[in-house]
């Protein structure tokens, strides 16, 4: 075993590396970037070096200074964790000409996967199904648009190379093929430096189901399936093991069909073969098809290590080292079903959009599984991934391991940024999804209900109310004279609606409130505070908001009484850059009529683009932005004026 591994990676993946080599024995050192100086993965480590500027392309992409930090701190591995160079096999060369070791497969193994077209030729070589598609060389745009139509729509355009539903588009009629094509090439060029693409049948009612396979470098094992199915925009959103309704004949074809994938290409170390699966039916042994397999360690693993009791990273550790596969497949067995929810910093309403903000408050309940790289007073940033934590249950049962889901979600309470926390105890407590009818359409087909926002109730606002003033704590006469109750306004706004709430306080133990007319009482009872009936929610005060720890975190702007409005009215034409990010590109020049709908520019954040659309049909007055700005959330575009 290793003395000494440096992670190449930050936030919750390093954090989780470290927690397994750790127990170990072996020290970890950590690579920081300078938005990261503070980070937890920093904090945890034995060691850690800085290694350049914020933007991934000056830090966590520079293969040679993180090379140089494993030499000069005397590591004799390095684990990539996912994402960044993880999937590089320039890296992994890099790394072996160094004396070191790479904590994963071959840089053969990875050139042989990572290309999508190139992979499905090899497994059609290996006896694995794929997806009937186009997936030559020549990417003319006729050509492809040709290939779609022999295929037949719906069709599925997807980037050659990386993941993560990045460059990748669904496309149902011919007229929107051109369209499509365009944004999933500039997307993939963008996120991988490779603008190639496949064209695949799109399966109507798809699920996605993958299966986690470990080697070493000559044989293989399977440690069975995970259904991650509940995707939005192909990026995975809650995953599950094992799948529902999966055989044992399926489940046997399927993990034999990746195993065959892994030692085709002499995999050594912890991947994934993912399958698109036909979810018309009842799951059989020929409905599945080879979609892609995944060079690493994989976000959602933690709920196969939760239904098998294996420790992947500890794996991936003894292998690098050496070792031979810990167990045969023989030795390895499914013990209940497990979870796993991606809790994100993202404005739902406004379309999932990523966002930024510090984290004033973070707690999770205990009995689940929080992994996670920040902690409360950390800054979510517009450099990386706005992922917040993976919270992960597991039970006897389905139906135990998804009640301790919704538990767990009910009972996280995050503070400081908007999240999809309410999100995903919607989806949690969806009827089908409870069910077991689960597809990859489930979330687009119930969207509005899903994403509805979350109601404040008359005793919430009290709750929000008694924190902001003071009145949740001792003494609760403070302020107030004492021969006759006096009336006194707690101006807060909720959905930028303002409430007129109002209380008397009674004496210690009683207060009565008023919130829009509503009357609400709260009492005091064995040092709990009760409203409407209800014990008192948690409640987290900072700079300007409260936010009430109940319906997945409840959020009120308190309105200072001083202020005095300052902001101009604007004219309602302007469109704003809704997140800080990077022009991508600029459709719209001055003059243009425009229509509602319309493509103005193209904005790129959190590794996505963002298309910015025109609310409403008019003339570009004037264009704020050119092709390369990096601009800050609110900031100004585009301005249209009415036609004359």
């Amino acid at each position: 075993m290793f003395n000494t591994i440096l992670i190449a990676n930050r936030g919750e993946i390093a954090c989780r590396v470290m927690e397994t080599a750790q127990s170990l024995g072996v020290r970890c050192v950590a690579v920081y970037s300078d938005a990261d100086a503070q980070a937890k993965h920093v904090q945890m480590a034995d060691m850690a070096v800085h290694i350049g500027g914020s933007a991934p392309a000056d830090s966590y992409l520079r293969g040679d200074a993180i090379i140089a930090a494993a030499r000069d701190t005397g590591a004799q591995a390095i684990h990539p964790g996912y994402g960044f160079l993880s999937e590089n096999p320039d890296f992994v060369e890099a790394v072996e000409a160094a004396g070191l070791t790479f904590i994963g497969p071959s840089a053969d193994a990875i050139r042989a996967m990572g290309l999508k077209d190139a992979a499905k030729a090899l497994m059609v070589e290996a006896g694995v199904p794929v997806v009937p598609g186009y997936h030559g060389a020549d990417q003319s745009d006729d050509l492809l648009a040709g290939e779609a139509a022999k295929i037949g729509y719906p069709v599925l355009i997807k980037a050659v190379a990386g993941g993560g539903g990045k460059g990748m588009r669904l496309v149902e009629t011919p007229d929107a093929f051109a369209d499509a094509l365009a944004s999933a090439r500039s997307e993939a060029q963008t996120a991988f430096g490779n603008p190639d693409v496949l064209v695949e049948k799109f399966v109507t009612h798809p699920r996605h189901i993958e299966v986690q396979v470990f080697g070493d470098g000559t044989h293989a094992v399977h440690l069975f399936e995970r259904d991650c199915s509940l995707q939005r925009r192909h990026q995975k959103v809650i995953e599950e093991a094992p799948a529902p309704g999966m055989t044992p004949e399926m489940r046997d074809t399927m993990g034999t069909a990746a195993v065959r994938a892994a030692e085709a290409i002499g995999y050594k170390g912890a991947g994934t073969v993912e399958f698109i699966v036909d979810g018309s039916g009842d799951l059989r042994a020929g409905g599945f098809f080879f979609m892609e397999m995944n060079t690493r360690l994989q976000v959602e693993h933690p709920v196969t290590e939760a239904i098998t009791g294996v420790d992947l990273v500890e794996w991936q550790l003894r292998v690098a080292a050496g070792e031979g596969l810990p167990k045969s497949q023989d030795q390895l067995s499914i013990t209940g079903h497990a979870f796993e929810a991606r809790l994100y910093a993202e404005d739902v309403p406004a379309g999932f959009l990523p966002a930024t903000g510090v984290l004033t408050h973070l707690s999770f309940p205990g009995g689940a599984r929080a992994d996670s790289g920040v902690r409360a007073g950390d800054t979510i940033s517009p450099f990386y991934d706005p992922m917040i934590a993976k919270v992960i249950t597991h039970g006897p049962t389905r139906a135990t391991a998804l009640a301790r889901l919704q538990s767990a979600l009910s009972d996280t309470q995050v503070a400081g940024t908007v999240t999809n926390l309410a999100f995903l105890g919607a989806l949690a407590g969806h009827e089908g999804f409870g069910q077991s009818k689960v597809d990859t359409g489930l979330i687009a087909r119930d969207l509005n209900a899903l994403t509805a926002a979350p109601v404040a109730q008359p005793r919430h606002s009290v709750a929000a109310a008694m924190a902001v003033s003071g009145l949740d704590q001792p003494p609760a006469l403070a302020g107030f004279a004492l021969w006759q109750p006096m009336t006194r306004a707690i101006p807060l706004t909720y959905a930028d609606q303002p409430l007129a709430i109002s209380v008397q306080v009674i004496d210690a133990h009683t207060q009565l409130w008023s919130v829009d007319d509503t009357s609400v009482e709260a009492t005091q009872s064995h040092g709990r505070w009760v409203i409407d009936g209800h014990p008192a929610p948690d409640v987290s005060v900072h700079d300007g908001t409260a936010t009430v720890f109940d319906g997945y975190g409840l959020i009120y702007d308190i309105v200072d009484p001083l202020d005095v409005a300052t902001s101009a009215a604007g004219d309602g034409n302007i469109v704003e850059a809704p997140m800080p990010g990077l022009v991508r590109a600029v459709f719209a020049k001055p003059g243009d009529t425009v229509a509602k709908g319309d493509r103005l520019a193209i904005l790129e954040a959190m590794k996505m683009e963002h298309a910015l659309l025109a609310a409403r049909d008019g003339i570009v007055a004037e264009v704020y932005a050119t092709q390369g700005d990096q601009v800050t959330a609110g900031a100004a575009l585009v301005r249209l004026e009415d036609a004359t």
